[in-house]
């Protein structure tokens, strides 16, 4: 599927941008400042552009080329997309407008160390206390949770799922970051002891949900790009590694091993744009966000693994980015669920759906 006019526009922005300021924390800032990335999918009464996933998508797609650190997917999708959803009016006045512009990093915590990303397991609980609410518990894999300035919880509340807002700086509220197989995704633990917080709309799972699906596609967007940057950087390597008095290239059981990564590539950036472009009347989108989970997941995996295969023994150095791309791949697949766990999902809502009737896929 291809990109519009605009679309391929935005890409050509973001790229050239990451190319001169490189794959670097400082690129962040840029990005939002002089491209408006962190603003894409907010609606334009918060202060954003009014886009949609599809063009975060693209966005996503560059940063995983060369691994960017950026705190877009942890706070402009997952937590600015589960305010926007909880259509608490107040809370997206108030909390939007400054992740649009880039000036507030926000952070969701949500999942238990299983690391489900599901809405009947919260790492944390809430309690009623006049006119607030009292928080405790411990959440992890906490994107941007260590340095993020807005700070959301999902906990278990008396009715079901709950949204909260979190003041980051109170006493009783502890955020670790853990050492990460991939140094350049940020994940922390945040522990609240009885802290205190602003509930955001009602029911928390519809909302929770929504954010958890659309990051899952802007991840498998991500993917997409990493696997595509993998795969160049091995064609040219292929092309210009001399044995036996011709480049490797030349030998045609790694020709189709490399056309047949080309394929995996194509096929998952296909389904990843087709389903970040139909999002907002796709009545499967659960469905198909698990699918893009999934397949983009194992796409990754296969190119990096297949990165460090053709690379020989360069390709376990620590000196050459191919390990980089290995580990973005093992600690994405275990990001919002596993793809074992995704799966089990699509086939438990195919077998019991009727005849006829779409499926959906309940957090």
């Amino acid at each position: 599927m291809g990109l519009t006019v605009e679309q391929r526009d935005l890409r050509d922005a973001v790229r050239g941008l990451i190319a001169k300021t490189g794959a670097a924390e400082s690129a962040w800032p840029r990005l939002c400042e002089e491209i408006g990335v962190a603003g894409l999918a907010i609606p334009e009464r918060y202060g954003g552009a009014g886009a949609g996933l599809a063009e975060t998508c693209v966005v996503m797609e560059e940063l995983g080329r060369n691994l960017t650190p950026a705190p877009m997917l942890g706070s402009v999708v997952l937590a600015a997309q589960a305010v926007l959803a909880s259509g608490d009016e107040a809370a997206c006045q108030r909390l939007l407008p400054a992740i649009a512009d880039g000036s507030a990093i926000a952070a969701l915590a949500w999942t238990t160390p299983v690391g489900h990303w599901d809405t009947a397991e919260l790492g944390c609980a809430a309690r009623p206390a006049g006119r607030h609410w009292e928080l405790h518990g411990e959440a992890h894999y906490v994107l941007n949770g260590a340095s993020a300035d807005v700070l959301l919880a999902a906990a278990t509340t008396p009715d079901g799922a709950g949204l909260f807002e979190v003041d980051p700086r109170q006493d009783g509220v502890a955020r670790t970051p853990v050492t990460t197989m991939d140094a350049s995704r940020d994940l922390a633990v945040v522990r609240l002891a009885d802290v205190t917080g602003r509930r955001i709309g009602a029911d928390a799972a519809a909302p929770l949900t929504f954010a958890r699906d659309q990051a899952c596609i802007a991840l498998g967007a991500e993917h997409v790009g990493a696997a595509q940057r993998a795969l160049e950087l091995t064609v040219a390597h292929l092309l210009t590694r001399v044995q036996f008095g011709q480049p490797i290239g030349a030998f045609q059981a790694l020709q189709h091993r490399a056309a047949d990564l080309h394929v995996l590539v194509e096929s998952a950036r296909s389904l990843a744009r087709a389903i970040a472009a139909d999002a907002a009347r796709d009545p499967d989108f659960g469905l198909r966000a698990a699918a893009v989970k999934v397949y983009c997941s194992q796409t990754l995996t296969r190119t990096a693994s297949e990165m460090i295969q053709l690379h020989g023994a360069i390709g376990v150095t620590w000196e050459h980015q191919a390990h980089r791309y290995l580990k973005r791949a093992h600690s994405g697949r275990h990001l919002f669920g596993s793809p074992a766990r995704h799966l089990s999902a699509i086939a438990a809502a195919l077998i019991d759906a009727p005849a006829g009737r779409s499926v959906t896929r309940e957090g």
